[in-house]
């Protein structure tokens, strides 16, 4: 499975993950009202973890993309 994440260019990976953590770019990103419900005890309903981990997962593949290539 990680195989198809090294076929993954960067010039793909890293705007996809920036734009997924910004959006949506008013009030305030997602992520970052997650973040706050996450720490708040709030974070309960199905929707609000799903969201968080949708608006989460590019920079996670990034971060695995990133260690995978500088470990070879």
């Amino acid at each position: 499975m990680l195989n198809h994440l090294d076929n993954i260019p960067y010039i793909v990976l890293v705007p996809l993950a920036v734009f997924l953590l910004l959006a949506p770019f008013a009030p305030e990103p997602h992520v970052v009202e997650k973040i706050r419900m996450l720490k708040a005890g709030s974070l309960k309903r199905p929707i609000d973890i799903f969201d968080l981990c949708f608006h989460l997962l590019p920079t996670l593949l990034l971060c695995v993309k990133g260690i995978r290539d500088l470990l070879r």
